[in-house]
């Protein structure tokens, strides 16, 4: 969507929403439609995926006499051969010293979702490193002992969390060791040694990391001290290697010598970009000076005016004069001081004014049930996101003040932090981060991408236990509230880039004042609020567990439906396969071939369905649900 000015976005619409709400509910079904039906998913066997695979390779005697299409590679009677098992799923490929020559085309193995160990070494393959990132629930990889050659990317193995033995050893690889590599959290055996690789030798850090070998190599420089563990023999090989692990001392004045001119260079150039900063300072000082007054003479309550229709236009004009004056003001400290009418509560990330927002391009990110959302990308190039509350509006001044100011001190990683607010009788604004990975509901069940695909177990449990700890923070912050969040669900979780959890959209149920969009808040969709329109905490207990089910399923809810027609109804149908001993058949295949790890995604489903009981006296309360995951994870 093209971006125009957040201005434009911000004026009251003159036209009936009608039309754009029945194009919203076209997207909708047609989404829903999308999620359903079977016509969107593609998949072959197992036994295909491998012939296939098979067909990809040279020299494949060995396998000819089993590998048999039709047959099922993990038939108890006729296995085939070279094919490692648990139950029906194929688990391991271990085809080592089996004669195999060409290039590997690892497409086909993307249809083994429970494969976990790739081991082809001591054969005669060739070419660049293939792309065994797209098999990123490998656990163990062994190539040593080819010819396979050329650099590896440096974010290769980003997508690789589960990875613990790396056998690349004996090959013909160059470049720098990828610092993907360091990343890996449950890394144990790392073997690089006798290939080409140069640069430096990367700190690995990892307390998991039990072996390591970089010997004959290329490797230069200063071997990190924190790798002193390992001893001498990893290194070996390396001429131009040193440190305390080799017995050979690194010429520390050879390196400052030869860094000198660089380091002189750099300091010129520092000294330039604070001259040109202090001028600036300078220059923006004196522009604030000259306009203050004129500034804050601008009754910003009289609102602000399109010449022509929204859709047909451009042009900006305020009642003031020129919209543009005072662009370059910024708001206040984190201590609230308003200028421009904007106050900013949180400036760790930047200062800004009001007239930054106004000229700042924008773009609609969504409508929910208490207002509009908007990109807004200001002159400085900091995003962030403004809501439009359209439901507040008979708040006066100093109450809304008070909670923004009580919501501006809230300091939590799992909490997206209120930068900035606007207060005007008739409308109501608060600017946060933009966080660019999206929600929660839309990877889950909207993307089928990169994003989607990194939401492996591990991740998964990792937003649980943040979710968790953050609502355990509201709660204790907010203990006096009907209910502290009062609308959790999955599109009000965002992701990091690191995919941790941001809690949005939370302590506006004493905000709101029109009973009927309070009803739309999804607290009220807990069965004590449907029923007797009784609101407690115990509420966000309930909508916790739809998270937590949610994601353990794979399900789209139906209870975030207003007429619970689509979606899976997940709390009867987790209560159903509980009572019958079936847990495991609910996981999401996707995370399910996660074998070593179903005993915690089972105990999880029991958290979800102690937070999602009927009566809300048996309900667990969050700091029990916290407890209970954070102890999950540590099994």
């Amino acid at each position: 969507m093209a971006a125009v000015p957040l201005i434009l976005h911000l004026l009251p619409q003159a036209s009936s929403p009608k039309k754009h709400h029945l194009f919203l509910i076209h997207i909708s079904i047609f989404f829903l439609i999308s999620l359903s039906n079977p016509q969107f998913s593609f998949s072959i066997s197992e036994d295909d995926a491998l012939i296939k695979f098979k067909e990809s390779l040279k020299n494949t005697t060995s396998l000819d006499s089993s590998w048999l299409k039709g047959t099922s590679p993990c038939d108890k009677n006729k296995k085939w051969d070279r094919i490692q098992c648990e139950g029906n799923v194929v688990e391991g490929l271990l085809l080592g010293e089996a004669g195999l020559s060409g290039e590997l085309d690892i497409d086909p193995l993307i249809a083994l979702p429970g494969l976990r160990v790739l081991e082809i070494a001591n054969n005669s393959f060739s070419g660049t490193i293939p792309e065994f990132f797209l098999l990123g629930a490998l656990k163990s990889i062994y190539i040593d002992g080819n010819q396979f050659s050329g650099e590896i990317p440096k974010d290769f193995f980003a997508k690789m969390g589960s990875l613990k033995k790396i056998w690349f050893a004996r090959n013909k690889f160059s470049g720098s060791i990828p610092e993907s590599l360091t990343n890996l959290k449950y890394l144990m055996e790392l073997r690089l040694e006798s290939n080409a690789f140069s640069g430096r030798v990367p700190s690995f850090s990892q307390v998991s990391l039990t072996s390591i070998d970089l010997s004959n190599n290329k490797l230069q420089g200063e071997i990190p001290q924190g790798m002193s563990k390992f001893g001498a023999d990893p290194f070996k090989g390396n001429a131009d290697l040193c440190g305390q692990q080799l017995g050979k001392e690194c010429n520390k004045g050879i390196n400052k010598t030869q860094g000198a001119p660089m380091s002189k260079l750099k300091w010129i150039i520092l000294g330039i970009v604070v001259s040109l900063l202090l001028v600036t300072i300078l220059f923006r000082v004196k522009r604030k000076e000259d306009h203050f007054d004129k500034l804050g003479k601008e009754n910003l309550d009289e609102g602000l005016h399109v010449g022509s229709s929204i859709r047909k236009s451009m042009s900006i004009h305020s009642k003031g004069g020129d919209s543009g004056r005072g662009s370059t003001r910024r708001g206040g400290s984190q201590g609230g001081k308003a200028m421009g009418d904007l106050v900013l509560v949180n400036n760790e990330n930047g200062t800004f004014g009001l007239p930054d927002l106004m000229k700042a391009a924008a773009e609609v990110l969504g409508n929910g049930v208490l207002g509009s959302a908007y990109k807004a990308k200001m002159g400085n190039g900091m995003s962030v996101v403004v809501k439009r509350l359209r439901e507040m509006n008979k708040m006066n001044r100093d109450v809304f003040d008070a909670e923004m100011r009580k919501l501006g001190k809230l300091r939590h990683k799992n909490l997206l932090q209120l930068l900035a607010y606007h207060y005007r009788k008739e409308e109501k604004l608060m600017v946060s981060e933009y966080v660019p990975k999206g929600s929660l509901l839309y990877l889950l069940h909207g993307d089928r991408g990169i994003s989607h695909g990194e939401l492996n177990w591990p991740t998964r449990l990792r937003i649980i236990q943040g979710v968790a700890s953050g609502m355990c923070y509201l709660h204790s912050e907010f203990a006096s509230y009907a209910v502290p969040h009062g609308n959790l669900k999955s599109s009000n979780i965002l992701l990091n880039e690191k995919y941790e959890p941001l809690l949005s959209d939370y302590a506006f149920y004493p905000l709101i004042n029109n009973t009927q969009i309070v009803q739309s808040l999804f607290a009220y969709k807990a069965p004590e609020a449907i029923q007797h329109q009784h609101l407690t905490p115990k509420c966000d207990i309930y909508c916790l567990g739809i998270i937590i089910l949610e994601i353990l399923t794979g399900k789209f809810p139906s209870q975030y439906l207003n007429n619970q027609k689509g979606g899976t109804d997940v709390v009867q149908w987790v209560q159903s396969a509980i009572a019958d001993q079936r847990e495991s058949e609910l996981i999401d295949p996707e995370i399910a071939s996660a074998t070593d790890s179903v005993e915690q995604m089972v105990k999880l489903l029991h958290v979800g369905a102690a937070c999602t009981i009927s009566d809300p006296d048996k309900r667990i309360d969050m700091k029990e649900a916290l407890r209970r995951i954070e102890e999950i994870s540590l099994i």
